[in-house]
């Protein structure tokens, strides 16, 4: 296995372990595959859930100009359920696993057919 696969695999335990749920696997990859070289970056691989910045970003980059939403309250309503659902006193909080909440949030997962 490379090492995508095994943060994959990582990725997966966490949904089942700290959101309690089972992922679906091809969607978790394509999502991982979609953040790029970021998750093999000790920083960018996470998501700093009680920065505003951060949730800035999360929202602007991802929810906004790669899901194609629209800017509205509830975008920021969605990140705080993600970061409810990964539990608020989780450090790390994987970048592709919180993506993965949010396009299951929004029902978005056509974007990564």
């Amino acid at each position: 296995m490379g090492k995508r696969d095994d943060l994959i695999a990582k990725y997966a335990d966490d949904l089942k372990t700290k959101c309690g749920m089972t992922p679906d696997m091809d969607l978790l990859t394509k999502v991982t595959i979609g953040c790029g070289p970021a998750i093999y970056n000790a920083d960018a691989s996470t998501v700093a859930g009680s920065q505003e910045s951060e949730l800035e970003t999360v929202k602007n980059n991802f929810l906004i100009k790669k899901l194609g939403l629209a800017d509205s309250p509830e975008l920021m309503d969605a990140i705080n359920a993600a970061i409810e659902t990964y539990g608020k006193s989780e450090r790390n909080k994987f970048r592709a696993v919180f993506y993965y909440l949010l396009v299951k949030h929004f029902g978005k997962e056509a974007v990564y057919k």
